[in-house]
């Protein structure tokens, strides 16, 4: 992560924060801890982190299964795809059940495996449409955001009481 941050951060943190908000499995969670770690301010952290975790998800429920389905006719790419649909699979049978709400839930809740990539993932899956999928996952980020800023600066605020 910090090589892509220092890669990113010649257009200033700002850039930085927003590119590494877009990368799967750090996304806002790991943005937000970051920005909070370089001393940002939360607003400023807050938002480019919900908008730089926003920017691919059309993109993902709409290519997704496109995408998955060239990767799997190669041999490197195969268990890697036949392994992240499964999760997928997984995670779309508990969503499926009250669509919005869990996937909202999801989205939102800050544990491992969740998040905006993978929530666009199973809508995809489940076949939900742009227009019904990204209200929900736009929710989920900002109860994300909410939380992980919260929880970052609340944390990181206190410690440096005790510096």
């Amino acid at each position: 992560m910090s090589e892509l941050f220092n890669w990113a951060s010649f257009a200033g943190q700002e850039v930085a924060l927003f590119v590494i908000s877009m990368v799967p499995l750090i996304e806002l969670r790991g943005a937000v801890i970051l920005g909070a770690a370089l001393q940002m301010d939360w607003y400023k952290v807050f938002l480019i982190s919900v908008a730089g975790n926003l920017l691919p998800i059309p993109f993902i429920i709409l290519f997704i299964k496109r995408i998955l389905y060239l990767l799997k006719k190669f041999p490197f790419f195969s268990g890697f795809v036949h392994w992240y649909e499964g999760r997928l699979i997984k995670h779309s049978e508990k969503i499926d059940k009250l669509t919005f709400w869990a996937l909202v839930l999801f989205v939102g809740i800050p544990l491992p495996g969740t998040g905006a990539w993978t929530g666009a993932g199973v809508a995809s899956l489940l076949n939900m449409r742009l227009r019904d999928a990204f209200p929900a996952i736009v929710v989920g980020v900002l109860l994300a955001g909410v939380i992980m800023t919260a929880g970052a600066y609340g944390l990181i605020g206190a410690l440096r009481i005790f510096i």
